[in-house]
Protein backbone atom coordinates (compact mmCIF):
# COMPACT_ATOMS: atom_id res chain seq x y z
CA UNK A 1 0.00 0.00 0.00
CA UNK A 2 2.93 2.01 0.57
CA UNK A 3 3.08 2.86 -3.15
CA UNK A 4 0.07 4.34 -3.53
CA UNK A 5 0.31 7.69 -4.48
CA UNK A 6 -2.55 8.91 -1.98
CA UNK A 7 -3.73 12.55 -2.21
CA UNK A 8 -1.89 15.54 -0.30
CA UNK A 9 -3.97 16.88 2.35
CA UNK A 10 -5.11 20.12 0.04
CA UNK A 11 -5.85 17.84 -2.90
CA UNK A 12 -7.96 15.86 -0.66
CA UNK A 13 -9.73 18.97 0.60
CA UNK A 14 -10.22 19.95 -3.31
CA UNK A 15 -11.62 16.74 -4.21
CA UNK A 16 -14.03 16.13 -1.44
CA UNK A 17 -15.31 19.87 -1.86
CA UNK A 18 -15.54 19.15 -5.70
CA UNK A 19 -17.98 16.10 -4.51
CA UNK A 20 -20.11 17.91 -1.80
CA UNK A 21 -20.17 21.05 -4.00
CA UNK A 22 -21.53 19.15 -7.04
CA UNK A 23 -23.66 17.05 -5.43
CA UNK A 24 -25.09 20.05 -3.41
CA UNK A 25 -25.87 22.28 -6.93
CA UNK A 26 -27.65 18.97 -8.55
CA UNK A 27 -29.69 18.89 -5.74
CA UNK A 28 -30.34 22.73 -5.21
CA UNK A 29 -31.23 22.86 -8.83
CA UNK A 30 -33.40 19.64 -8.84
CA UNK A 31 -35.61 20.92 -5.81
CA UNK A 32 -36.16 24.37 -7.81
CA UNK A 33 -37.48 22.66 -10.40
CA UNK A 34 -39.55 20.26 -8.39
CA UNK A 35 -40.63 22.60 -6.31
CA UNK A 36 -41.88 25.05 -8.86
CA UNK A 37 -43.07 22.34 -11.51
CA UNK A 38 -43.34 18.53 -9.83
CA UNK A 39 -40.90 17.62 -12.74
CA UNK A 40 -37.52 15.94 -12.40
CA UNK A 41 -34.20 17.19 -13.01
CA UNK A 42 -33.74 14.14 -14.79
CA UNK A 43 -36.73 14.33 -16.71
CA UNK A 44 -35.92 18.02 -17.73
CA UNK A 45 -32.39 16.80 -18.92
CA UNK A 46 -33.78 14.19 -21.40
CA UNK A 47 -36.23 17.00 -22.89
CA UNK A 48 -33.50 19.53 -22.79
CA UNK A 49 -31.35 16.93 -25.09
CA UNK A 50 -34.08 15.95 -27.59
CA UNK A 51 -35.21 19.53 -27.92
CA UNK A 52 -31.16 20.16 -29.05
CA UNK A 53 -31.31 16.84 -31.98
CA UNK A 54 -32.33 17.09 -35.28
CA UNK A 55 -36.32 16.35 -35.35
CA UNK A 56 -36.30 16.02 -31.86
CA UNK A 57 -35.30 12.47 -31.49
CA UNK A 58 -32.14 10.51 -30.16
CA UNK A 59 -31.52 7.02 -30.35
CA UNK A 60 -31.96 5.67 -26.95
CA UNK A 61 -28.32 4.55 -26.11
CA UNK A 62 -26.83 8.03 -27.36
CA UNK A 63 -29.11 9.39 -24.98
CA UNK A 64 -28.13 7.03 -22.14
CA UNK A 65 -24.20 8.04 -23.26
CA UNK A 66 -25.10 11.62 -23.73
CA UNK A 67 -26.91 11.83 -20.18
CA UNK A 68 -24.24 9.50 -18.40
CA UNK A 69 -27.16 7.54 -17.40
CA UNK A 70 -27.28 3.54 -17.44
CA UNK A 71 -29.59 2.23 -19.94
CA UNK A 72 -32.15 1.19 -17.57
CA UNK A 73 -32.49 3.98 -15.93
CA UNK A 74 -32.90 5.97 -18.74
CA UNK A 75 -35.82 3.62 -19.90
CA UNK A 76 -37.68 4.46 -16.66
CA UNK A 77 -37.26 7.90 -16.89
CA UNK A 78 -38.24 7.84 -20.76
CA UNK A 79 -40.87 5.50 -19.52
CA UNK A 80 -42.17 8.20 -17.41
CA UNK A 81 -42.13 10.92 -20.02
CA UNK A 82 -44.26 8.90 -22.32
CA UNK A 83 -46.86 8.18 -19.94
CA UNK A 84 -47.17 11.63 -19.30
CA UNK A 85 -47.74 12.19 -23.63
CA UNK A 86 -44.04 14.04 -23.62
CA UNK A 87 -42.26 11.80 -25.36
CA UNK A 88 -43.02 8.53 -27.58
CA UNK A 89 -40.50 5.92 -28.44
CA UNK A 90 -40.36 4.20 -32.11
CA UNK A 91 -38.38 2.02 -33.98
CA UNK A 92 -35.18 3.13 -35.38
CA UNK A 93 -35.50 3.02 -39.35
CA UNK A 94 -33.14 0.54 -40.96
CA UNK A 95 -32.44 -0.81 -37.10
CA UNK A 96 -34.91 -3.30 -35.82
CA UNK A 97 -33.27 -3.54 -32.02
CA UNK A 98 -32.67 -0.14 -31.64
CA UNK A 99 -35.54 2.30 -30.16
CA UNK A 100 -35.33 6.56 -30.61
CA UNK A 101 -36.93 8.76 -27.92
CA UNK A 102 -38.71 11.26 -29.57
CA UNK A 103 -39.81 14.46 -27.84
CA UNK A 104 -43.46 15.40 -28.71
CA UNK A 105 -44.57 18.94 -29.08
CA UNK A 106 -46.25 18.67 -25.84
CA UNK A 107 -42.87 17.76 -24.49
CA UNK A 108 -41.38 20.45 -26.33
CA UNK A 109 -44.19 23.44 -24.51
CA UNK A 110 -43.79 21.98 -21.01
CA UNK A 111 -39.79 22.84 -21.68
CA UNK A 112 -40.49 25.88 -22.69
CA UNK A 113 -42.38 26.42 -19.66
CA UNK A 114 -39.17 25.09 -17.33
CA UNK A 115 -36.30 26.23 -19.19
CA UNK A 116 -37.10 29.96 -17.82
CA UNK A 117 -37.18 28.66 -14.01
CA UNK A 118 -34.37 26.44 -14.45
CA UNK A 119 -31.76 29.02 -15.70
CA UNK A 120 -32.90 30.88 -13.42
CA UNK A 121 -31.45 28.24 -10.56
CA UNK A 122 -28.75 27.66 -12.47
CA UNK A 123 -27.84 31.44 -12.58
CA UNK A 124 -28.61 31.52 -8.50
CA UNK A 125 -26.96 28.44 -7.38
CA UNK A 126 -23.80 28.47 -9.85
CA UNK A 127 -23.09 31.38 -11.98
CA UNK A 128 -23.80 34.53 -9.31
CA UNK A 129 -21.49 32.50 -6.71
CA UNK A 130 -18.61 32.01 -9.04
CA UNK A 131 -18.88 33.98 -11.81
CA UNK A 132 -18.42 33.94 -15.00
CA UNK A 133 -14.80 33.93 -15.49
CA UNK A 134 -14.87 30.26 -12.97
CA UNK A 135 -18.07 29.03 -14.76
CA UNK A 136 -16.08 28.88 -18.01
CA UNK A 137 -13.02 27.29 -16.68
CA UNK A 138 -14.79 24.95 -14.66
CA UNK A 139 -16.37 23.97 -18.44
CA UNK A 140 -12.78 23.74 -19.82
CA UNK A 141 -11.70 21.02 -16.60
CA UNK A 142 -14.76 19.18 -16.82
CA UNK A 143 -14.73 18.83 -20.65
CA UNK A 144 -11.32 17.14 -20.41
CA UNK A 145 -13.05 14.60 -18.51
CA UNK A 146 -15.46 13.71 -21.04
CA UNK A 147 -12.49 13.52 -23.60
CA UNK A 148 -11.32 10.56 -21.81
CA UNK A 149 -14.57 8.73 -23.63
Amino acid sequence: MSDVPWLAADEQVAWRSYLRGSARLNAQIGNDLFEVHRFTLNKYEVLVRLSESEGWTMRMSDLADELVHSRSRLTRTVASLEEEGLVVREACSGDGRGRNCRMTARGFDLLKKLAPDHVESVRRHLLDKIGRDDLLTLGRIMSKLLDED
